[in-house]
């Protein structure tokens, strides 16, 4: 008798795997342990609902990257072929967001399409409020900050009268407070005033409509029947309140994640929604996978000793393992910093040399800047390596210069856009003729596009800044004319460019021909883009509608959304990154270093008084921490570096390190204590490791090329 077609998705799980998969319709929680299957466990699920004959336009799965959403709709192929899966929505929550809001956008009542501000766009129009409101009292304010701030009210269902006004903070933490307040309603309504959303709005939007539009909410809840979540941990207050309006009236509502994991409370999110799951989702189910697959026993016992030194846990979950044996946890004191980047960088050569390939090394850290040190050290070993969270394409000068020429050509009233090419490349509107055309546009009445087409009736702008905005409206307006005649966009971002010159711009502004032919390149590349846009619009899965032609709006929407995480990231190099960054990787090889007091758990949250602005602000924490929460996320955060691991794992720290021109003595990280002693191998260094640069130099050569070839510097 021949199995029916759903059972082979429940066939080589274990039982806490096969649970998650196969249970019926209602609330499901699936606490996932590290390293646990649970990718495995959710498209497991999905392919299964497919067999039993739910539509796959019926489900929706989201999650939290692009990356991560693309591997998670190619392994549900992989399972049930292309034909089964077409239909299905795997997509992140803005994306998601993004998709209600165009197919809904009567709701917005914006009368006519909208532009999507990414950070850059957001900060850039903040920054421009400051200026108006001439609130900076004379110091350089870091934007960041405030844009933080506004995006954790939002968040928080906070508007600009809820925000609170700082006035339990001290210091730049209070001042930093006052200023977001500030500006946050004026933010509000510039947004309003340009047709633009900002990241934030794609998730807030869609809340505010499926709440306030009964009609709405029951179409969207009939539309997807069956709901699934990767990394619930991550999520934050609005998205939990996305969740319940879709799945309210089902309550096939599966959510898959991993309260040790919890890690990001300082950008919004809520560890207290995968915590009480059950009280916000009446009568779920709940199941624990325990069993790890990814790393040796004496790396898995470390990390469950971590996390189980936490206090007031509600699920106790004791991840095992089948992988017995393996090294012990090298536990390395190092007399200073730099010999422990020494030490680090040694030790990567040895082990390269020996046969470990480069991209199965990782070194994790709190802080970016304390890569400093190893990018020296391993440059000098001739070892190449990868900093996660590098510079995103779409970040590019001229790739954003262009996309904003798009931008403007799609919605005119886009001012920010507007900002940055106003006088790019050069045609004569400076900072005077700025002022002057902003005056007309408010006296007027009118948008800033228009006042650059009227630009010829405002008395005391220069004739060459009269002729610039002239050659800037027609290039515009071109632009304009030829998506009205349904030229694909790729074609129109090639006119453009020509029509600015700006390929002729970037040699004569390069240092070089070979600067400006990586920068030309840049652009060639987003022409490429569109063109796949164009020619991959029928099998996207944010597709709603029967397969077109996707609109430039529609592909500048999308392109933006990647801003976030389609950083550039080298394969097969040794990887170094923030433990923030290292959250959903692994690796053979694990260096964590910097196990201080101080670095981490991080000073901020060891004494919530301390406001370092640069780390408050890359941390993004809009408010001071409360101290036993941060030091749980400071604990969580070990435990995800320490559980990155497979097969060795290395934790170093310096004794003292430089403050003020004198070495100060550190104290170990409290999280070192909770690591069983009979575990680990203590080394003490106190010198550099002694280096040959030649003999490495070759040493690493011959290494490396039995791995094939890399990238260069």
């Amino acid at each position: 008798m021949a199995t029916p077609a759903h059972e082979r998705f429940e066939q080589g799980l274990n039982p806490a795997q096969r649970a998650a998969v196969v249970h019926g319709d209602g609330p499901l929680l699936v606490l996932a342990g590290a390293g646990s299957g649970k990718t495995r466990v959710i498209t497991n699920r999905i392919a299964r609902l497919l067999a039993l004959g739910v539509p796959a336009s019926a489900i929706l799965a989201v999650t939290f990257t692009n990356k991560a959403a693309g591997e998670m709709l190619e392994r549900v192929v992989g399972l049930v072929g292309q034909r089964a899966a077409q239909g299905l929505t795997v997509c992140t929550f803005h994306a998601f967001g993004l998709q209600l809001l165009q197919r809904e956008s009567r709701y917005l009542g914006f009368g006519q399409g909208f532009s999507i501000f990414d950070q850059s766009d957001a900060a850039g129009t903040i920054r421009e409020l400051l200026r108006t409101l001439e609130v900076d009292g004379g110091r350089r304010l870091d934007i960041g900050a405030i844009v933080s701030r506004i995006s954790l009210a939002k968040n928080s269902f906070q508007g600009p009268d809820e925000m609170p006004d700082g006035g339990d903070l001290d210091g730049d933490a209070a001042l930093y407070q006052q200023i977001a307040k500030l500006v946050y309603g004026k933010y509000v309504a510039a947004l309003k005033g340009f047709h633009a959303l900002d990241f934030d709005d794609l998730i807030c939007e869609p809340v505010r409509l499926l709440s306030k539009f009964d009609e709405l909410r029951e179409r969207w809840q009939r539309r997807f029947r069956y709901v699934l979540v990767d990394e619930y941990q991550d999520t934050n207050r609005v998205q939990l309140e996305l969740l319940r309006q879709l799945a309210g009236a089902h309550k096939n509502l599966t959510v898959v994640g991993d309260d040790d994991q919890s890690i990001y409370g300082w950008r919004g999110a809520d560890v207290t929604n995968i915590l009480a799951f059950e009280e916000h989702f009446a009568g779920a189910k709940v199941v624990k996978l325990e069993q790890n697959y990814r790393s040796r026993k004496p790396i898995l016992d470390a990390a469950n000793a971590v996390v189980a030194a936490m206090p007031a846990k509600k699920y106790l979950k004791a991840l095992f393992t089948e992988r017995v044996g393996g090294e012990p946890i090298q536990l390395v004191n190092c007399s200073i910093p730099e010999v422990e980047a020494s030490f680090v960088a040694s030790e990567i050569q040895r082990l390269v040399t020996t046969g470990t390939p480069p991209g199965e090394i990782a070194v994790m850290y709190r802080s970016n800047k304390q890569a400093e040190l190893l990018e020296t050290a391993l440059r000098e070993r001739d070892l190449a390596y990868t900093l996660v969270g590098g510079q995103s394409f779409f970040e590019r000068k001229e790739v954003k210069d262009l996309l904003c020429y798009l931008r403007l050509a799609v919605n005119p009233i886009d001012e920010i856009s507007l900002r940055r090419v106003l006088n790019y490349p050069m045609r004569g509107i400076g900072e005077g003729a700025l002022a002057k055309l902003e005056a007309f546009a408010i006296s007027h009445d009118l948008p800033l596009f228009r006042a650059v087409q009227r630009a010829s009736e405002i008395e005391g702008l220069a004739p060459a800044a009269k002729a610039g905005c002239a050659r800037l409206a027609e290039v515009v307006i071109d632009a304009k004319a030829a998506l009205v005649a349904h030229k694909p966009a790729s074609v129109a971002a090639q006119q453009l460019a020509d029509a600015v010159a700006l390929k002729e711009d970037l040699h004569a502004s390069s240092p070089s021909g070979e600067a400006a032919m990586k920068r030309w390149a840049n652009v060639e590349n987003l022409f490429r883009t569109l063109q796949r846009y164009e020619q991959r619009a029928e099998q996207t899965a944010w597709e709603l509608d029967a397969p077109r032609a996707p609109a430039l709006s529609e592909i500048l929407h999308r392109l933006t959304l990647r801003f976030a995480d389609d950083k550039e990231e080298q394969q097969g190099l040794v990887t170094l990154t923030t433990l923030h960054g290292a959250k959903g990787l692994e690796y053979d090889v694990v260096f964590l270093i910097g196990l201080e007091e101080g670095i981490l758990p991080h000073k901020r949250t060891v004494d919530p008084k301390v406001t370092d602005v640069v780390e408050y602000v890359t941390d993004a924490s809009g408010e001071a921490v409360q101290k036993d929460d941060a030091i749980d996320e400071e604990r969580r955060l070990f435990y995800v570096g320490v559980t990155r691991a497979k097969e060795r794992l290395y934790l170093s720290r310096a004794r003292a390190r430089l403050q003020r021109g004198q070495l100060v003595a550190r104290t170990p990280s409290r999280f070192l204590a909770d690591v069983p002693k009979e575990l680990c191998q203590t080394r003490e260094l106190t010198e550099l490791e002694k280096l040959d640069v030649r003999k490495l130099a070759e040493k690493t050569s011959r290494a490396i090329a039995s791995f094939g070839p890399r990238p260069k510097f």
